[in-house]
């Protein structure tokens, strides 16, 4: 804003290539999960060891968390699910099988629109509460929020700060669109993994019942792979340092 009202005093025109520049890097930096543009993010540990940390985002699903919690027992490992409000209240005994299991939870919106960081600050700021209203039930206190999409805006920081609150995102995804795309999905993610990486999957329903035993097919893929190539899935706090929930009982 400073160049642009120098500029201004020597040409008017001229003022227009900082905002413009400006505009546009607020723009990339909305849609990059990894951006500390607007706010701090989390997108990844530092623990310089060869551990990376299982995310799932959008459930629980009556038809395939259960199935996901039975193939994180079998080969004993944690994740955290970044749950939408609608779904956690619809769907409460998933909730607390996700608890009983050990693993984390996280907020991830109640209704998880995508065009969530378009909203003004009142309705985002209950989008994000909403969940917490819902959880708290459950004897749990989020403190980790992950955007829908992993996008970003100015009016998170506050909201999330009001909240005591901080933002989760991810470094490592297949791109499987919610399990719309899920052929593949191990080879995408270990062909890509790096140590200390968040990793971004999905516990939703693919599209098909035939798609469900495929998408598990490819979660142990992923699972066996990981031990394989020498990695140490650990829950999410400790990848990144710090709690991801607490406890209110």
């Amino acid at each position: 804003m400073l160049l642009a009202a120098v500029l201004f005093l020597f040409q008017a025109s001229w003022a227009a290539i900082p905002l413009a520049c400006y505009i546009l890097g607020c723009a990339m930096a909305s849609f990059s999960p990894q951006s500390g543009f607007f706010l701090p993010v989390v997108s990844r540990g530092d623990t310089g060891r060869r551990a990376i940390a299982l995310t799932f985002d959008d459930g629980p699903d009556p038809l395939t968390t259960p199935l996901l919690l039975e193939v994180l027992s079998k080969y004993e490992t944690k994740a955290t699910f970044f749950v939408s409000g609608q779904n956690a209240f619809m769907y409460p005994e998933l909730i607390r099988n996700i608890l009983s299991g050990g693993h984390l939870i996280g907020n991830h919106s109640c209704r998880h629109d995508p065009f969530l960081m378009l909203y003004p600050y009142h309705k985002l700021y209950r989008e994000i509460e909403a969940v917490q209203d819902i959880l708290i039930k459950f004897d749990i206190m989020p403190l980790a929020f992950r955007p829908p999409v992993g996008l970003t805006n100015p009016k998170l920081g506050p909201i999330l700060n009001r909240l005591g609150m901080f933002c989760v995102t991810f470094s490592c995804r297949a791109l499987d669109r919610g399990n719309r795309h899920i052929d593949g999905l191990a080879g995408k993610i270990l062909g890509k993994v790096q140590p200390d990486d968040i990793v971004l999957l999905h516990d939703v329903r693919p599209k098909s019942e035939k798609g469900v035993q495929q998408w598990l097919h490819e979660i142990e893929l992923i699972l066996s792979g990981l031990l394989t190539e020498g990695y140490a899935v650990v829950p999410l706090d400790e990848l990144i340092g710090k709690p991801v929930m607490k406890r209110t009982d």
